[in-house]
């Protein structure tokens, strides 16, 4: 559990990472935007990589609930998915900030363990969701002619991209208004004719 302090740390990393870029995200910088001391900082973090990782706990805990909410919700495979969709654009609309480090897992490839952080979600969402459609296909409401696997790739691969186009229009849009129409277009592809 993190202390508020700490969580502000996160925060700020996260807003600094999304207006500078990693390169941005210097001890120096946090303190300065908190209105901290550089020491203050280490009192909470060892060093800048540790900060990185509480940011990505903390995306990773945002999503296995919502993962883990819809694997155990009495719905059909559809519904979850379409549910999963939003419940991903909500979170990225309250917080845009999470787009630039969550989709931007190239900026972590120096970093064995930031690399093995971002994997760690990426297996265990696209796990959940495979899931999810292979019940959908069993229960005839899913299409079959594509493994669960590809339709799982299609889906995650349409977040990221749909998301990151957002992000690189300055959040100009109203995504969940553009989210409704994209995954309105994602069941089309993916429901049994």
């Amino acid at each position: 559990m993190q202390t508020e302090r700490q969580k502000e740390i996160v925060n700020a990393a996260m807003e600094i990472i999304n207006a500078n870029g990693i390169q941005g995200l210097t001890i120096k910088n946090m303190a300065q935007r908190i209105g901290i001391t550089e020491p203050a900082i280490y009192r909470h973090f060892e060093n800048k990589i540790d900060i990185l990782i509480a940011v990505l706990d903390l995306f990773k805990e945002n999503t296995e609930r919502i993962f883990e909410v819809e694997i155990a919700a009495k719905k059909n495979a559809v519904d979850k998915i379409e549910h999963l969709f939003n419940c991903h654009i909500s979170a990225f609309t309250k917080s845009p900030t999470l787009v630039s480090i969550v989709f931007s897992e190239e900026i972590f490839r120096n970093e064995a363990i930031l690399v093995d952080k971002i994997k760690e979600i990426i297996e265990k969402n696209h796990g959940i969701l495979r899931a999810i459609i292979s019940k959908g296909q069993v229960e005839d409401e899913i299409r079959t002619d594509l493994t669960a696997n590809q339709l799982a790739i299609i889906i995650m691969g349409t977040l990221k991209l749909f998301v990151k186009k957002w992000q690189l229009a300055n959040f100009e849009y109203d995504l969940k208004t553009e989210g409704d129409s994209m995954i309105a277009a994602l069941l089309l592809l993916i429901k049994k004719k």
